[in-house]
């Protein structure tokens, strides 16, 4: 038995997920910092809650069929991203297929690390009260993102990342994820009471739970499937990855519907946080990064314990980020660990070196090196961004609905569905999510616009 196979096998025996540490490492890929402030930002933009009970039925209808076909490809192969699929039973075209899921969270996991940095940074900032000493915002946000003080930080997320996954499936992802979900949600909770108490806050609730169905539109469900897609951490291998970790005595099923409902609770909390706060300080909730690291801060140094209250909300931002980095990370290991037989310490360390290096013109785009601000109009860092989240990720989903739905003949065997949820299963496979997952393509790379865009 050559090296490769020694670890395999010892893989195969013993480092997997338990049953509850599964489920928790998966709700920790979906609990990542979209949810707090892509999500806010893009149901201010399409309409409040009416965008929300839209994310929700993308989430259930199309988001739960190919997250569960994705944990059925991962325990049935037993691999990487991109050997399940051979091994599950597919062509060796699927595994330079399956490339693309390894491919993609490695380029996301080199931008993700510089805004964990910056979660990390500014945790320490609002806790010391060193944010607050001025209500010039966005000049201390321009100054910190434009020097060398991220890359330190994005150093620093790397290292913490790098010694979770290094420390293994069952000892590092599974016990960080044990220590951090509960702690998250306890974090959620206080925040939570904070901002429904606040002065005005009603009105960001009331705009948050009631649907004005008038701003709906073509437009809005695909944003609203592209979010589910994202938030749930689909095509990007990292189900894939954590299903070959899970016990064959496992339901999928019940796996699959609670780290959905761990996704939607996560998001419905952060808008319950995000809304009312907005509202209550009178901020434009239809922001991104500056939402956070801008416009928050303002409102923090206006409340009662705001260096306090700052402090929890960018600690849950950490966490958010620091769970969704080690998935991100564990689909590359998992690949090299397969493809090479490198024991899992080699893996990380290797790996982590190259994807904060790939980061680093990202982090030096925001103002360092100029040439790397404007490449056709985006900075090094949004391309990065847009090719993984706009291309390769509804790539990688629309592969997965295409391997499951007509080329995977033992797919109802392995997802381990009743007749009758199969059949509901697989025609959402084969006719639904693959028609939509194409409209998002094609949405998000600008090739179908709609009025006003």
């Amino acid at each position: 038995m050559n090296l490769r196979d020694k670890i395999q096998a010892g893989a195969a025996k013993g480092d997997r997920f338990s049953s509850a540490g599964f489920i928790l490492a998966a709700i920790g890929s979906a609990v990542g910092l979209g949810n707090m402030w892509k999500f806010p930002y893009i149901t201010g933009k399409y309409g409040g809650a009416a965008f929300f009970l839209l994310f929700i039925i993308c989430l259930v209808v199309i988001g739960l069929p190919v997250l569960l076909a994705e944990l059925s490809i991962g325990r049935a192969g037993r691999g990487s991203a991109a050997s399940s699929f051979v091994k599950a039973g597919g062509g060796r075209i699927w595994q330079r297929f399956g490339l693309l899921q390894v491919i993609s969270p490695f380029i996301i996991l080199a931008f993700y690390l510089i805004v964990t940095g910056w979660t990390l940074h500014y945790a320490v900032l609002s806790f010391s009260g060193q944010l607050y000493t001025s209500d010039d915002f966005a000049g201390k946000f321009g100054d910190f993102t434009g020097g060398y003080l991220p890359m330190i930080w994005q150093l620093v997320a790397a290292i913490l990342t790098a010694y979770i996954v290094g420390s293994g499936v069952a000892k590092g992802i599974e016990r960080f994820n044990k220590i951090v979900i509960p702690g998250l949600i306890i974090l959620l909770l206080i925040l939570l009471v904070r901002a429904v108490t606040l002065p005005g806050a009603g009105e960001g609730v009331s705009f948050f739970l009631n649907p004005d169905f008038s701003k709906l539109s073509p437009e809005s469900a695909l944003v609203a499937l592209g979010h589910a897609f994202f938030s749930l951490s689909l095509g990007m291998g990292i189900l894939i990855t954590y299903g070959a970790y899970v016990d064959k005595n496992q339901s999928l099923g019940s796996a699959t519907l609670a780290i959905g409902a761990g996704d939607l609770i996560y998001a419905l909390i952060a808008g319950l946080i995000i809304f009312p706060t907005t509202f209550s300080f009178g901020i434009d909730q239809t922001q991104g990064a500056s939402l956070v690291f801008i416009a928050l801060p303002a409102a923090f140094s206006a409340m009662p314990f705001g260096a306090f209250f700052g402090g929890l909300f960018f600690i849950l931002l950490a966490i958010a980020a620091l769970t969704s980095a080690v998935s991100l990370m564990e689909v590359p290991v998992s690949y090299v660990m397969d493809r090479w037989g490198w024991s899992r310490r080699t893996s990380v360390a290797v790996l982590s070196i190259l994807c904060f290096a790939l980061g680093v013109p990202a982090a030096l785009s925001f103002g360092l090196a100029p040439s790397l601000g404007n490449i056709g109009g985006k900075s090094f860092f949004d391309w990065m961004d847009f090719i993984t989240s706009n291309i390769l990720l509804p790539v990688g989903g629309l592969l997965t609905t295409l391997f499951a739905g007509y080329f995977w003949k033992k797919a109802g065997e392995a997802a381990g569905l009743t007749s009758g949820w199969f059949r509901a299963w697989v025609f959402t496979l084969r006719y639904i999510a693959p028609v939509l997952v194409v409209l998002v393509l094609l949405h998000t790379t600008g090739i179908i616009k709609f009025a006003g865009e």
